[in-house]
């Protein structure tokens, strides 16, 4: 079997999807996207392609490791996002050959089904307690929110007093039996991450995400070191490198790898192999589409340490088009009482609708993330 070709297509509501194709009519999909760089991501594949055209798409490791030494620059968001898009593709290649899921080749599932969470609140967090009580009501056992919006690096009590608000009315809404994610989203700055990991304790969080950015995770002892719920980041990490001192320093209980942003799920698995020997969770990050999803799934079943499963249906992103609409049959995404069922199909276990994806391309945008400003005109944490 030879790779003869490949396909990109940006789609809305900010994502990128490839197509691998064979000489044996066997293709795989992938999604390759940074969020806000989409356009960035597709031209760095399409440089990646010219090294696996007439290459054996079974060889999944060693086209991984083609693909991130060939190169001598290396590694970075960019590159590991194509990376991740082109492998989570040749996995689906693999096993739509074999004629089984994904999750067989790598090992065989360790469970069932896996628990998800969704999200609500916005990126300035609103109306949490009667959105709180609709997921739940939706079967749902736990949910991620934002914490706060910008903060400026020492900012007022007032705002802390706020957030603190906001999770009180999540926590009110639901009991103590629902998981509450708080997400910094690296919007808070240590002096005021120290006060405010400090007045959520008694809320108690499922786990805050980024309590700072990555570039700040030596602080991580100093701010968090006492409390006493798990703290959680990596969404912005993006290989086993990058990870290795987070474990081997013991700054946090979860990790979140992006499946199409930390170089697949060849890479993926290694860093959730690596998380287990430290005793660490993993959570991964997808706020994504459909593909990332399901290779997300695919680590997640196999990996003893997952606990628990992102996913963007209904997010405050997803305009225009949602997860389950890029499919030809919805149900193996479908989620059931707050977990989704083992994938079985062969491959990633889902069928992307291509008419449709090629319809939605001639419509996408050229999302950016917000640019946001505090009040003295200086740039703030989106």
């Amino acid at each position: 079997m030879k790779i003869t070709g490949l396909k990109t297509w940006r789609v809305p509501p900010r994502w990128c999807f490839v197509k691998i194709e064979t000489d044996e009519g066997v293709h795989g999909w992938g999604e390759p996207v940074l969020e806000g760089r989409a356009a960035t991501v597709e031209a760095a594949v399409h440089e990646l392609s010219d090294y696996i055209i007439g290459k054996d798409p079974r060889r999944i490791e060693d086209i991984w490791q083609m693909l991130y030494r060939g190169g001598f620059y290396r590694g970075g968001p960019i590159l590991m996002s194509a990376l991740a898009g082109i492998d989570q593709a040749l996995w689906d290649i693999k096993g739509k050959a074999l004629g089984v899921p994904v999750h067989e080749l790598l090992g065989g599932a360790v469970r069932d089904k896996m628990r998800m969470y969704c999200w609500i609140g916005g990126d300035r967090p609103h109306n949490i307690g009667r959105q709180a009580k609709e997921v739940v009501d939706r079967g749902f056992t736990a949910f991620k929110m934002n914490g706060t919006p910008e903060l400026a690096i020492i900012d007022s009590y007032e705002k802390i007093d706020a957030a603190v608000a906001r999770i009180a009315e999540a926590r009110d809404a639901v009991g103590m039996g629902v998981g509450i994610g708080v997400d910094f989203h690296g919007r808070v700055h240590k002096p005021m991450a120290k006060i405010l990991l400090k007045e959520l304790e008694p809320f108690r969080p499922m786990f805050v995400e980024e309590p700072v950015v990555a570039e700040h995770l030596r602080s991580l002892p100093e701010i968090a070191g006492n409390v006493c719920y798990p703290i959680a980041t990596g969404e912005r990490m993006f290989s086993r490198y990058d990870f290795r001192e987070v474990l081997e320093r013991g700054y946090v209980d979860i990790l979140q790898p992006d499946l199409s942003h930390c170089g697949g799920i060849t890479e993926g698995r290694k860093i959730a192999t690596m998380a287990e020997a430290y005793d660490v969770a993993i959570a991964p990050h997808c706020p994504l589409g459909p593909i990332s999803l399901a290779a997300s799934l695919a680590v997640d079943f196999v990996s003893h340490n997952a606990f628990i499963q992102e996913q963007s249906m209904g997010i405050h992103y997803n305009k225009d088009n949602d997860v389950l609409d890029y499919l030809l049959d919805p149900s193996p995404l479908q989620i059931v009482d707050g977990y989704l069922p083992l994938l079985d199909k062969p491959g990633l276990g889902v069928e992307i609708n291509e008419a449709f994806v090629e319809d939605r391309s001639k419509h996408a945008s050229n999302w950016k993330n917000p640019i946001w400003r505090h009040e003295d005109g200086s740039i703030a944490e989106w």
